[in-house]
């Protein structure tokens, strides 16, 4: 049995991932399911230059949140027993170095609100900084 990694970035949450890990499971092919929320510091973004730091750091969290519980949402109606956890850093990195603390058997990305260029670097970095296998969802 497997141990599933579902990480949620940013505003547009991990349905598809969701989903995916929701049929495996009921599928028996996994046995556990991980999620991270992973959150970047906003301190390093151009917004700080317009928004106040408090701001932008609700508005950042309220975002993840509903993402989070759309998720949660999926997973919930499955029936598949998962834990959670909100974790912050560079998201590819932070990926990678959860994975391996966890030792996850594998990690299913959500990509489908990414673009194409974009989707590509994100699973460019996380080969680069994993051992652990990544399936992307697009």
């Amino acid at each position: 049995m497997l141990r599933l990694l579902i990480p949620v970035l940013g505003t547009q949450g991990a349905t598809e991932a969701a989903r995916h890990g929701a049929f495996m499971f009921t599928e028996r092919c996994v046995s556990e399911v991980e999620i991270i929320e992973v959150l970047d510091d906003v301190t390093h973004s151009r917004a700080v230059a317009f928004h106040s730091l408090g701001a932008l750091h609700r508005r950042e969290k309220q975002a993840a949140r509903d993402a989070l519980m759309q998720t949660r949402a999926i997973l919930d109606d499955a029936g598949v027993p998962y834990t959670w956890k909100r974790v912050f850093g560079p998201a590819e990195r932070t990926i990678a170095q959860y994975a391996a603390q966890v030792h996850a058997d594998i990690v299913v990305l959500d990509a489908s609100h990414l673009g194409f260029f974009h989707r590509w670097a994100v699973l460019a970095r996380l080969w680069r900084f994993t051992s652990t296998p990544v399936t992307m969802l697009h």
